[in-house]
Parts: C-alpha cells; structure tokens; sequence
C-alpha cells in the first residue's frame, strides 16, 4: 500500500529522505527497470537485457544478480556502481499529471508516498530549504524524475523502431561458477549485433537522426559486464567460504 500525495513545501516542510541502500528500501533485486535516457551511464556498470513485460511489450532491465532477491552491487548501505538505475534512486518520489486550474493541459507534478521507508521527519536529508526553495536533495530527484519521464516517453516509440528493423532477438546466457553451480537466464533479448552493423542506407540514417543508434550500441556494449557480473558473484562465493573455514573451531 502507498499514501502518495502531491508534495509542496508547506504541509511538508519537515520532511525528509533516509539515504543509502539495503533491503528495507527494496534495493534487494536481481533486475532493475531502465529507460533509454539512462543507457549510456548504465551500459558501463550493468549488462542491459530486453524482456517483455506482462502486455508483451518490450522493457529494458538491468541484471544485478542471479538468484531471487540478490543485488550484487549492494554492501552494506551503499550501492558499489558509478550510476544507479532511476527507479531505484527515486525512493518515495514519482510524478502524476495533475489537472490545470486554468483548464489546460495536465501538467507533470512530483508526488511523495508517506508511507515509504526512506521517508522520515527526523533523519536524513531536507527536501526544503528553511526558506521554502528546494533543497539540494529534492533537486536531484527532480532531475532523476525527469529522466524517467523522457524515458517513459521514449521506450515505446525506440523498441517499435528496433522491432521494424528486425534487431531484438532471444540471447541464451549460460553461466558456470568456481563452485560448479550452473545459470542458464531464459526470456531475455538482446540487439542482434550483426544486423546492426549491417544496417544502410535509409534504415541506418533514420536510426542515427532519431538518437535510436547510439541507444543500440549501448544495449549491444553492455553484454560485456556479464562477466564482471560472474567475477562479482564468484567472488561472493570465495568470500564466504573463507568466512566459514575461519568459523570453524
């Protein structure tokens, strides 16, 4: 359950956002939705996945774990990555369009759900200046939402382009660690490479005019962090072995 309210700095001028990461925030996950305005930071840290959704429609995820509940970029309260993805930084924040007084059109306002974890009146940063301004803290998530809302708007129109060009397909990820456990990740798509290079003519300038090439190499980039993803993982593993053989009597 959420109570999410529009937030202004007079009935929340207390208000403020516990920082940091963990599983009482919800940062214990495996994937993480990521929009296109995100690629190019993302596809340095994540490898970039495409699944569809539950109406079939293509998303793109980040893989941050292999088994249920595992975020491999989690230790301790922070987030080891140069970039975290948006819908994990927006915390209790969202946006909702809001009717116009004026009775024009529904404009984009930021809501806050009071019921969140990272939201506290007694620790943590301000979302308000004493004078009302926004703090440093609240400008941030401005821009974090902001990026999802592009992206929202952008997904669509991208993976419809991708899907015309014949450019998704299925990708088998086969994964063995130093304790011989096995991973094989099914129902994920990737950007065929090598129709992507194949690409001329009119098909290769309207790609490169709408911005859609660049957001293509980025998800075909990507799939080089699977191995730091089996290196972290297998490292986890090494870890807790020595952990459990200083344990021993």
């Amino acid at each position: 359950m959420t109570n999410r309210v529009l937030l202004n700095n007079v009935d929340h001028a207390d208000l403020r956002a516990i920082v940091g990461y963990g599983p009482r925030f919800g940062d214990n996950v495996n994937q993480a939705l990521l929009l296109p305005t995100e690629f190019e930071e993302a596809q340095r840290e994540y490898p970039i996945l495409l699944r569809k959704d539950p109406q079939g429609d293509y998303q793109a995820v980040a893989l941050l774990g292999l088994d249920r509940d595992e975020n491999l970029f989690l230790d301790g309260g922070e987030w080891r990555a140069r970039y975290v993805p948006a819908v994990q930084q927006r915390g209790p924040f969202s946006i909702a369009l809001q009717d116009a007084k004026d009775g024009g059109a529904p404009r984009p306002m930021i809501h806050v759900d009071l019921d969140h974890p990272r939201v506290s009146t007694s620790e943590g940063l301000p979302l308000f200046l004493p004078a009302g301004g926004n703090a440093p803290y609240l400008q941030h998530m401005i821009g974090v939402l902001g990026a999802i809302y592009d992206g929202l708007e952008v997904a669509k129109p991208m993976f419809a382009a991708f899907s015309e060009l014949d450019l998704i397909e299925p990708v088998a990820i086969a994964i063995e660690l130093v304790d011989g456990a096995t991973y094989d990740l099914p129902d994920f798509h990737t950007i065929a490479a090598d129709r992507l290079a194949a690409l001329s003519g009119g098909d290769l300038e309207r790609l490169h005019h709408s911005g859609l090439l660049r957001a293509a190499q980025w998800l075909v980039s990507s799939m080089g962090n699977v191995q730091q993803l089996v290196e972290m993982k297998n490292r986890r593993l090494v870890m807790a072995r020595a952990g459990e053989g200083l344990a021993t009597p």
